[in-house]
């Protein structure tokens, strides 16, 4: 067994040869905190989760570290705006992120520190790389020296000659414009700590490497975010850590982002989706469905219509689900391993939607056995469905999702679908035994109730016709 991994800094995939046997360390890059989470914030935590879930699925110990951005220039301006402390803005959307990744089932990681309460050792960590002639303090700054790491911007592959990096606010002293800085002077009405070049805060660079440094130590396995964070967040980590001495990271993963009409989901555009509006109108395990089952390094773009496509699909399963144990009147428990094809789907740079395509096929056969009145072979189908969506964080026994409520109107496209997907499950096996007069009659059944039926490579798709 051999999981392969999409290395963004190799740009190709790699066999995943962890650092210590049998355990993986992540660190990824968590939530800046200046305003509430859209879903594609949210799919950063679940495209990861599913990894985390399946590295401890083949065994792995996994500390998983998904750190808080809780002092950065958003979240000052956001407190100007506002009129509102800075640490109440961060307090209020952490919570706010943090209820986003429980509701859409997202296991709570080993370790959550903010930025905040690790002063000390970004101080540490600038010490050491004044000391190794990385970094200079200048006018209350201190900045890193681009020029004095060979290696910088091998992560996104660019040249420093052609590198535009844009100055911030009261960033004074610098020797190279393109030179980052790893702290700030102490500016009216911020917040500010103390340090030995004075008064200040945090650069945003400064805080992933320190905190990195401290929970995973001088080298870990994988660093994950998303891809915007490529450019310059993830490219300055890695000159922080490896001049001040760390290996850092092994491995670089990046998933895509959710877009709506071709750009990045965000605040600035005006053009992001809430999750908290968001679970008011779908199922979260519908929005789970929708933003982890693609692939991680594919683009979402976002629709309604692409959601009522997930919320169908998913009632197929857990109308499949239901029908079993209500068979049965047990729960089924999940079967020990999931079915090979699925592994190898999984073990290939986490390749969920093939993965997804094995869980839809068992279902098919599932419910194939329960239209031949074969028990045995349904229970059998369903210990492998759990086994499967347990690793995807679908399972719809799972107790996470029992009792889930609200206002959600688009509920009842899910339940018509569910009972559709019955009776096209009931002509599959009429067509299955060669049955073909009861197959056609239950097509026509269907079309005099509106509903048309068409035959694919997938199975059968139903949609709204003419009467």
């Amino acid at each position: 067994m051999t999981i392969r991994l999409y290395d963004t800094s190799a740009r190709q995939i790699r066999d995943f040869t962890p650092l210590k046997p049998g355990c993986v360390s992540i660190y990824l890059c968590g939530a800046t905190v200046q305003a509430a989470p859209h879903i594609g914030h949210i799919r950063s935590g679940l495209n990861f989760d599913i990894m985390r879930r399946w590295f401890e699925y083949r065994g792995y110990q996994v500390t998983f570290i998904r750190n808080v951005t809780d002092i950065d220039d958003k979240i000052i301006a956001k407190s100007r705006e506002q009129n509102r402390p800075w640490w109440s803005i961060g307090y209020d959307n952490e919570r706010a992120f943090n209820e986003g990744y429980a509701a859409l089932g997202c296991l709570p990681p080993t370790y959550e520190p903010r930025a905040t309460g690790h002063i000390t050792e970004m101080v540490e960590m600038m010490q050491g790389l004044i000391e190794r002639g990385h970094a200079y303090a200048a006018d209350g700054n201190v900045y890193f020296d681009v020029r004095s790491f060979p290696r910088y911007l091998e992560l996104s592959r660019q040249e420093l000659d052609n590198l535009l990096q844009p100055s911030g606010e009261g960033e004074t002293g610098k020797r190279d414009p393109r030179d980052f800085a790893l702290w700030k002077a102490a500016k009216p009405s911020e917040p500010t700590w103390p340090t030995p070049w004075g008064p200040g805060r945090p650069g945003w660079h400064l805080e992933c490497s320190a905190m990195a440094h401290k929970y995973l130590g001088t080298a870990f396995d994988i660093h994950g975010g998303g891809l915007d964070l490529i450019f310059p967040h993830h490219e300055n980590e890695i000159a922080q850590a490896k001049a001040y001495g760390d290996d850092f990271a092994q491995y670089w993963v990046h998933n895509a982002w959710v877009t709506m009409a071709g750009d990045k989901m965000s605040k600035s555009l005006g053009n992001s989706v809430l999750v908290s509006e968001m679970v008011k109108q779908w199922r979260p395990v519908v929005l789970r469905y929708y933003l982890g089952t693609p692939h991680y390094r594919s683009m979402i773009e976002y629709s309604k219509e692409s959601l009522r496509e997930a919320e169908s699909a998913f009632a197929r399963i857990e109308g499949f689900v239901q029908r079993v144990t209500e068979l049965v009147g047990k729960t089924v428990e999940p079967a020990a391993e999931v079915p090979p094809a699925f592994a190898e789907a999984m073990d290939d740079d986490l390749g969920v939607p093939q993965a997804l395509a094995v869980v839809h096929t068992t279902v098919r056969q599932g419910n194939s056995a329960l239209a031949a009145d074969d028990k045995e072979a349904a229970v059998a189908r369903l210990a492998e469905v759990r086994a499967m969506l347990g690793v995807l964080g679908l399972d719809p026994l799972d107790p996470h999702w029992a009792g889930e409520s609200g206002d959600r109107s688009e509920d009842l496209n899910g339940v018509v679908d569910s009972l559709v997907r019955l009776v096209l499950d009931q002509r599959e096996a009429a067509r299955a035994r060669k049955d073909w007069a009861t197959a056609d009659a239950i097509r026509d059944q269907l079309k005099q109730s509106g509903l048309a039926v068409e035959d694919g490579p997938q199975g059968p798709r139903w949609s709204l016709g003419q009467r």
